[in-house]
């Protein structure tokens, strides 16, 4: 198990006499908390993983505000902790005001690759290709010809989710509608269910019969109601087809537990720079498991995979919402 420890007092002071003892890495989860079954779940899944094969412990932190950011990075600093990993884009700001003051402390940031400072591994994900190919799953599935997606947060990531997802349904059929909803303005969206219950409502209005949810906590909401109505949805970052068997037609993978489980298993020895995990470094791609096995046809899984493939060949090009702030298959 992880071993819990105080970001003050105690373990600071065995952090400054420890002398030659490794340093404890240290994870930062984003609002949401670490049991969201879905971004926050992965990472605390890799570092667990971490913990199982090498016997070490973490400090970890589950922030409540946004003013506990710069806080959280400054105390594990402080107290020795390297790496230090941070969950989220909203830890970018803070990143840029702590981490030049401790140059010899490894900092990591999933979802951040913009910044100028030169002892932060930087990693980003291509969503987009991912949600492609569940998005191809979605209007393979479709019988009323109209999927669904709800996002978190409205930022341009979760809009690049949304992007990649309606290129994937309208390259199966492009006449194909994608209703699309964002669940709010502020961090308050990644955890709201019952806001997500009810987009998932107002979509099945539209006739919308899959619905993909990129919300983190919210999308919980999402795939309840889904399974409650009827109809399939999608889950997103970690593996949740065992949430609603036979009601999860997939589920966005986006491997978080892959990258904070690197990180701590380099260490101090941790490069830094930039890192993009797309479908070619298996950093994103879909789920299969015995929850959605009977869902996902031979046909399905055969037209998904040959996209797969071409896209890592560069034969299809899979448009990113980040390249002119639109999206050529969805309007928001």
């Amino acid at each position: 198990m992880t071993l819990m420890k105080s970001l003050m007092g105690a373990a600071a002071s065995l952090a400054l006499t420890a002398g030659a003892a490794l340093a404890e890495p240290a994870l930062i989860f984003d609002l949401g908390g670490k049991f969201d079954k879905s971004f926050n779940e992965a990472a605390h899944n890799g570092a667990q993983r971490w913990v199982e094969e090498t016997g070490g412990s973490y400090r970890e932190i589950e922030l409540q505000s946004e003013a506990q950011r710069e806080q959280a990075l400054r105390r594990f600093a402080e107290a020795g902790s390297n790496p230090i990993v941070t969950m989220g884009f909203a830890m970018a700001d803070p990143l840029g005001q702590v981490a030049a003051d401790y140059p010899d402390t490894k900092f990591v940031a999933v979802d951040v690759t913009w910044l100028d400072a030169p002892n932060v591994r930087q990693i980003g994900f291509a969503e987009h290709e991912g949600s492609y190919l569940v998005g191809m799953m979605a209007a393979m599935a479709s019988k009323s010809d109209t999927v669904g997606f709800i996002g978190g947060m409205d930022i341009p990531l979760i809009r690049h989710f949304a992007c990649g997802y309606a290129q994937g349904a309208k390259a199966v059929n492009p006449d194909i509608t994608v209703v699309a909803n964002m669940t709010g303005t502020t961090p308050a969206a990644w955890n709201d269910p019952v806001k997500g219950s009810e987009l998932t409502k107002s979509q099945i209005s539209q006739g919308a019969d899959v619905i993909y949810a990129a919300a983190g906590g919210t999308g919980v909401g999402v795939l309840q109601t889904a399974a409650d109505e009827g109809i399939l949805s999608i889950g997103v970052d970690s593996n949740q087809n065992h949430l609603h068997p036979g009601k999860v037609l997939t589920s966005m993978l986006k491997r978080v537990d892959v990258a904070v489980y690197e990180a701590m298993k380099a260490g101090e020895n941790l490069e830094t720079g930039v890192f993009s995990m797309g479908l070619a470094e298996e950093g994103v791609g879909y789920a299969l498991d015995d929850n959605n096995a009977p869902l996902v046809s031979d046909e399905m899984k055969a037209a998904v995979d040959a996209a797969r493939e071409k896209i890592i060949a560069g034969e299809v090009s899979v448009a990113s919402y980040y390249e002119n702030d639109s999206c050529p298959a969805l309007s928001f």
